[in-house]
């Protein structure tokens, strides 16, 4: 009886566990591209490269086991104006988007009179607030917890970015969560008639390569030396992001999707900025701040 019990709580919990680590993996890649940037890493090659590294992992996964794009280029070009903390801030408001559109497609239920429904309205207002409030307010410094500073290329980022490119990278990661939210959607949605989360993730990520090399030679051409990498931290970002980021993202994503849901699978996402804030001040040396 306590056996069953035990494994009950522990089947109960898993999702919980899953998309904990989810936002631990999210952390990993927002910290490590920024790095990546701040060493003048591209990042519409960064993109093309994770989506490659998560393709060429998952797929023989898929074989064996089975028988998005512009939402990351406009999400980590608004980083690159920002700072990693920001950036992931502001995805605060992709639970709220993503509840919004699952209420309209009627993936999503809500009941007045339900404390469940009740607390997704006010969590889903809260994190938009949050997010208002990282936008428009800047407050004290206070300080940085780590001492390591990359060049002159990232002092810039260090002493805090200017308002024009806070602005201009503010619209791009608003719009990169949309399409975000949209792609977690239409996962959810495509899940229910093609129950295969290996070979999704794969497709995913091999239509993610495409589009990303396309976006990439049109936005990059004539320079051809960005396609290089060296042993540094720009390939540690390119296969941690892939692996991680893009191949057990979301294939976890789709398994915790199909129990709970899109709108449980993104509303962990404020636990990542905490990861960010803390990673991104320890190993880029970023100023935190009350505010943006």
């Amino acid at each position: 009886m306590e056996n069953h019990q035990t494994q009950h709580w522990v089947e109960k919990a898993k999702p919980f566990i899953a998309v904990i680590f989810l936002q631990f993996g999210f952390a990993g890649v927002d910290v490590l591209f920024k790095a990546a940037m701040n060493k003048g890493m591209s990042n519409y090659v960064l993109v093309v490269y994770r989506h490659a590294i998560a393709f060429i992992v998952i797929t023989p996964f898929a074989f064996i086991l089975d028988k998005p794009v512009i939402d990351q280029n406009l999400y980590f070009l608004g980083m690159k104006y920002t700072t990693a903390t920001f950036a992931v801030a502001m995805t605060n408001i992709i639970p709220a988007i993503t509840f919004f559109m699952a209420y309209i497609l009627r993936i999503e239920k809500i009941t007045i009179k339900s404390i469940r429904s009740q607390a997704k309205v006010v969590g889903t207002l809260v994190t938009v607030s949050g997010a208002m409030v990282m936008t428009l307010m800047k407050g004290a410094s206070l300080g940085s917890l780590g001492t390591h500073v990359d060049n002159n290329h990232n002092h810039q980022h260090n002493s805090g970015p200017n308002i024009q490119h806070t602005i201009k990278g503010t619209i791009m990661i608003i719009t990169g969560c949309f399409s975000w939210s949209c792609f977690v959607i239409i996962q959810s949605i495509t899940l229910d008639t093609y129950p295969a989360e290996l070979s999704l993730t794969s497709l995913i990520c091999l239509l993610g390569s495409i589009e990303g090399a396309i976006v990439a030679m049109i936005i990059e051409r004539g320079n051809s030396s960005v396609w290089f990498v060296k042993w540094d931290i720009k390939l540690v970002a390119i296969i941690y992001s892939g692996i991680v980021g893009s191949g057990l993202t979301y294939y976890v994503q789709g398994v915790v999707m199909q129990t709970k849901g899109p709108v449980f699978v993104t509303a962990f996402s404020p636990l990542c900025m905490i990861i960010v804030a803390i990673l991104s001040s320890i190993i880029l040396a970023e100023q935190l701040f009350l505010g943006r």
